[in-house]
């Protein structure tokens, strides 16, 4: 009596067998999944600290991301204003006003007469009736140029304010623009610290996820030696553990996600006031899709990443006996 051949692996097509391993990754994901629900406590709490780990870089990267955005919209109002000789004619004021004009390195060019000088500084300094008996007028009459956008950083607006200078009319120039320097020097810093804590937390997050694996091989030790005593492949074995480490990471970076979210609406109302004193109406920005694209996707490869270095070390050390 003549058995029936079987269809073993080796004479599936090529077809057959891409569906297959890809079935196979989609049953060891489901899986894995199920061994999440079915240890709800514990998976919780080890999703929450990753998120919480997550959240802490995003949150700094968040911060980085609005100090830019309203340091760029500073810097696109600096002003430079140009003091004119007193001598000068408002004649050959208003010429130098047009030579101005044309320059390639500026974006718009007002100018305050000595009478405007003085009626403003009266309105705003309290000394009103005091600067009426002086016989004539000190203030000069000032020339205020905005630059281009390429010329409004700090080093692009000091070499426009040394060109202007050469202007014969200009007695000399002021550059208020310390303050923005500092401001861009603090930027740097947050950026270089979020780059320093999300190295330490990334190496946090790949030891949690790392640790709650061995956990979870240690508790299914005999399982794991029944399966190696049929002659099942590390990578067969492996490939569970490796999902869960996926599933850490995508949960904790969504969970982050939320949390910087949550941060965000509750600094918002607080930082809008805090900018209207400085008459800029700029709204706190969030996380974007593709910032969550690339945060889940992140915390994926750390969780894949702690998963594989610890079942390539534990699984090793169990053989069955």
């Amino acid at each position: 009596m003549s058995k029936k051949p079987q269809l073993t692996r080796s004479k599936l097509p090529i077809s057959g067998r891409i569906v297959m391993f890809f079935i196979r990754h989609l049953q060891h994901a489901m899986g894995s999944m199920g061994e999440l629900w079915r240890n709800p406590v514990s998976s919780i709490m080890t999703m929450a600290v990753l998120g919480v780990s997550l959240s802490l870089p995003a949150a700094l990267q968040v911060l980085v991301k609005n100090a830019e955005t309203i340091t760029q919209s500073w810097n696109s109002a600096a002003e430079i204003s140009l003091f004119v000789d007193d001598a000068r004619s408002e004649r050959t004021i208003q010429s130098l006003i047009t030579r101005i004009k044309v320059y390639p390195e500026v974006s718009e060019v007002s100018y305050i007469n000595r009478e405007q000088a003085l009626e403003e500084f009266q309105s705003l300094s309290g000394f009103g009736e005091a600067l009426s008996y002086l016989d004539t007028n000190p203030l000069p009459a000032v020339v205020t140029v905005t630059p281009s956008l390429r010329y409004s950083s700090p080093t692009g607006a000091r070499e426009l304010l040394k060109k202007l200078e050469l202007e014969p009319e200009v007695s000399f120039g002021r550059l208020d623009i310390e303050w923005l320097e500092r401001l861009q020097a603090v930027v740097k810093l947050l950026e270089r610290t979020v780059l320093a804590i999300a190295a330490l937390l990334v190496l946090a997050v790949v030891l949690v996820i790392g640790n709650t694996i061995r956990l979870a091989i240690m508790s299914r030790r005999s399982e794991i030696e029944v399966m190696k005593l049929v002659g099942a492949t590390e990578a067969f074995i492996q490939r569970p553990f490796l999902y869960t480490g996926i599933w850490y990471g995508i949960i904790g970076g969504i969970l982050a996600w939320i949390i910087i979210n949550l941060l965000v609406w509750y600094l918002d109302s607080a930082l809008a006031e805090l900018l209207g004193l400085y008459g800029s109406q700029l709204q706190m920005q969030s996380l974007s899709l593709v910032e969550l694209g690339q945060l889940v996707g992140l915390a994926s490869f750390l969780g894949w990443l702690g998963s594989y270095l610890s079942v390539r070390h534990h699984l090793r050390a169990i053989e069955p006996s």
